[in-house]
C-alpha cells in the first residue's frame, strides 16, 4: 500500500451514473457536462492501459416507481425550499428507467464485456448491490470514484465505502454538481479527511506510478 502510487491489481475505476439522463438530455446540458466527462474519459483510458477493472453503478429504477424512495425532505438537491413537500416535483423514477435510452452508460465512456455493472436503487452504490463482493473477490482494497453528483451518489457511496474499509480516491475534476458551492465544500472539507482528493492528471500519475 502506498500514498501517492495506487497499484492496478488491488484498484478498480468506480463511476456512477454516468447516464444519457444526467449527459445526453440537451445540447446545453452536453456543454455544461464535456469538461466533466472528458476527465471520466481520461480516467477511464488510464485505468484500461494498466488493467485496473472498472465497475459502472447505475440507476435501475422501475418504470411505476414502486423501487424508489418518496421520503421527506426540506429541500431539493438544489437547496430550494419544496413549494408543496406533499407534491414534490422531482421523483429518481420520472428521470431514469430501467432498460430506457435514459439509463444507459453514455457511449463515452463505453463499457467492456469484463466490465461489471452495478444496478441500484439507491443513493448509495453499495447498498444491497453486489458492488462491494465484486470487489471482495478480486482482492481489491482501493477505489477511484468518478460521477455525480457530488454531495448525493458520491457521497453516500464514499461514507459507505469507507465504512467497508476500502481505501478511496476522489477524482475532484471527474465529479459534479449542478450547485459548485457543494462541490467545493465537499471537496475541499469533507471528503478530505475520508479520502484522497485528486484531481485527474494526478490520479492518472498515480496509476502510472
Amino acid at each position: 500500500m502506498s500514498y501517492n502510487v495506487l497499484d492496478p491489481q488491488k484498484t478498480a475505476l468506480v463511476f456512477f451514473d454516468m447516464l444519457n439522463a444526467y449527459v445526453h438530455t440537451s445540447k446545453e446540458q452536453e456543454r455544461i457536462t464535456k469538461p466533466f466527462v472528458d476527465n471520466c474519459q481520461k480516467v477511464l483510458s488510464a485505468a484500461r492501459s494498466a488493467n485496473v477493472p472498472v465497475y459502472y453503478a447505475r440507476a435501475d429504477h422501475r418504470h411505476d416507481g414502486k423501487d424508489s424512495a418518496n421520503l421527506y425532505s426540506d429541500t431539493g438537491i438544489s437547496g430550494e425550499p419544496w413549494s408543496d413537500p406533499e407534491e414534490k416535483p422531482f421523483k429518481p423514477y420520472l428521470l431514469v428507467y430501467a432498460g430506457d435510452w435514459s439509463s444507459e452508460i453514455i457511449p463515452e465512456l463505453q463499457p467492456r464485456q469484463n466490465d461489471y455493472i452495478i444496478a441500484k436503487h439507491r443513493w448509495n452504490a453499495f447498498f444491497q448491490t453486489h458492488l462491494e463482493l465484486s470487489l471482495r473477490t478480486r482482492g481489491i482494497d482501493t477505489i477511484i470514484l468518478c460521477g455525480g453528483a457530488t454531495e448525493v451518489g458520491i457521497a453516500s457511496t464514499a461514507y459507505c465505502a469507507r465504512d467497508s474499509d476500502f481505501n478511496i480516491v476522489i477524482v475532484s475534476d471527474a465529479c459534479r454538481s449542478g450547485n459548485q458551492d457543494n462541490h467545493e465544500q465537499f471537496m475541499n472539507r469533507i471528503f478530505p479527511f475520508m479520502a484522497r482528493v485528486r484531481t485527474t492528471d494526478q490520479v492518472i500519475a498515480m496509476v502510472k506510478g
